[in-house]
């Protein structure tokens, strides 16, 4: 942006802070002034115009020291727009593009976009038809994602959302999509935590961080999550498929609480204003997928959203899925239990996902969702004391083995494929009454090898896509599986 002076002397109006209240200013002057419109101080901070009347100008402000009583502004005439391009990767930026470290300075894109767009229509979306691999099993095979699918991912505080999310961005970076993660209002520990993970797994070039920390202005705090998206639709433009995560909204809810209560807004349920719905619609729709001039490309956005005490019915909480296409739901008790990720597949939805997997996949699907089922429901009676049967304890003693399977460490992500075939010997395994365990402790070793050693990993996806269905698969690999297995842990 220009100077001071140069708007005052193109645009030839100004302005006097009247009142100072914490991030929200109150300017006299400026009678052609537009909601939106960016003003610029004589000390050179700038301001977004909230709202105005004929007497007083309300504006936001994007800087921690105080504006003082008396101070001039000016119309800048423009609105706000953040630089995006290529220049971005591996940069840890603020919502105004500038570097958050001295160690992180960069030179910004000459491309500008600006931050508030409005939502593609119905006649520029198309069908979620693609499935979007996160390489963790209990999501890729029991609550599958879509691209262009907006999926919440919910919560309470300390049970791996965030640790889900790193290992959702490793594996489409893997896959060469674009990945934006925007940390809202975070403690500047937790996003040096990201950074370090992309760092340790060699794809910190490849990932773009948006973030503002918790001492950060609030106004900054308030734009995060709408810099990221025109981020997004910016590489969705260029031909690219996005994963946006915003972590998370209920912080970003407090943050509009917050302005809207200095700016003496009504306060409605909970004290939120009565327009956070908009504000987040507004954000979530911009997410889907689209047709673009460079074909079908999509915006895939994880929101997250933090629980008290596994409370679902939080006011933010069922806004925001009121807005998305299902949630996965972090379980505190399965959580303590040891599970990775602790996602409960009884209480968690997903509203698209399913309509982008084959009839294999779907076919897995139940054979997984209705085997945990029956175990849930046998695993209930062991809490009465109850003398098991035997077919019981088998059956307990085989939902370990499946739940083991789903867990996923942190650093691995599994093909889509690969799971497919392990969960197969698996329950063939099961099937044949076998005590065998067909992963064992080689699991890194498998997936390293299925990625390194092409004609494996080739023979492994054709007999997967000749199957029709999960029986013609038990078929095949009872031919098969034992070879391919023992190739991959060779």
């Amino acid at each position: 942006m220009r100077d001071f002076n140069f708007y005052l002397n193109s645009i030839s109006e100004i302005g006097f802070v009247e009142k100072a209240s914490n991030a929200i200013v109150y300017v006299s002057g400026l009678p052609k002034i537009k909601t939106d419109e960016i003003v610029m101080f004589e000390t050179g901070k700038i301001g977004i115009v909230l709202s105005f009347s004929p007497q007083i100008v309300e504006v936001l402000t994007f800087s921690k020291e105080p504006i003082s009583h008396g101070t001039k502004v000016v119309r800048t005439n423009e609105f706000l727009k953040i630089p995006v391009g290529a220049e971005l990767f591996g940069r840890i930026i603020d919502p105004l593009g500038n570097p958050l470290t001295a160690m992180n300075a960069y030179k910004k894109p000459a491309a500008l976009r600006g931050i508030n767009t409005v939502a593609g229509g119905i006649l520029s979306r198309k069908t979620i038809t693609r499935q979007l691999e996160t390489g963790v099993p209990i999501v890729d095979l029991v609550m599958p994602l879509g691209f262009g699918q907006r999926e919440l991912i919910i919560g309470d505080r300390k049970t791996g959302k965030t640790n889900f999310l790193m290992q959702a961005i490793l594996a489409q970076v893997k896959q060469k999509h674009i990945c934006i993660y925007a940390a809202i209002g975070k403690k500047r520990l937790d996003i040096k935590d990201a950074e370090e993970f992309f760092r340790k797994q060699g794809i910190a070039d490849k990932v773009i961080l948006v973030a503002t920390g918790f001492d950060d202005p609030i106004g900054l705090s308030f734009l995060v999550p709408f810099s990221a998206m025109t981020i997004s639709e910016h590489f969705r433009d260029e031909g690219y498929d996005v994963l946006l995560v915003l972590d998370d909204l209920t912080t970003h809810a407090k943050f509009y609480r917050e302005i809207s209560l200095l700016g003496k807004r009504f306060p409605g349920r909970n004290s939120y204003p009565g327009d956070i719905f908009y504000t987040h619609a507004k954000l979530l729709e911009r997410a889907g997928n689209f047709v673009t001039q460079k074909g079908e490309k999509a915006i895939t956005c994880l929101p997250v959203a933090e629980t008290v005490q596994g409370d679902l019915s939080g006011y933010i909480q069922t806004n925001i899925m009121s807005m998305t296409d299902g949630h996965l739901y972090f379980d505190s008790d399965l959580f303590a239990k040891g599970r990775r990720p602790a996602i409960n597949p009884f209480l968690s939805v997903t509203r698209v996902g399913r309509q982008t997997q084959s009839t294999l996949k779907r076919d897995i699907n139940r054979e997984i969702l209705s085997f945990l089922t029956i175990s849930e429901k046998m695993q209930n009676f062991t809490h009465f004391g109850a003398e098991l049967t035997e077919s019981t304890k088998v059956t307990l003693a085989v939902a370990d083995k499946v739940i083991q399977f789903l867990d996923q460490a942190i650093a691995n992500t599994m093909p889509i494929n690969l799971q497919i075939l392990l969960f197969r010997m698996l329950w063939d395994n099961i099937l044949q009454n076998k005590n065998v365990e067909p992963i064992g402790k080689d699991i890194n070793k498998i997936i390293n090898t299925y990625l390194t050693k092409p004609e494996i990993g080739k023979a492994i996806d054709q007999t997967i896509a000749d199957a029709k269905s999960f029986n013609d698969l038990l078929k095949v690999m009872r031919e098969k599986g034992e070879s391919l297995l023992s190739s991959l842990k060779a």
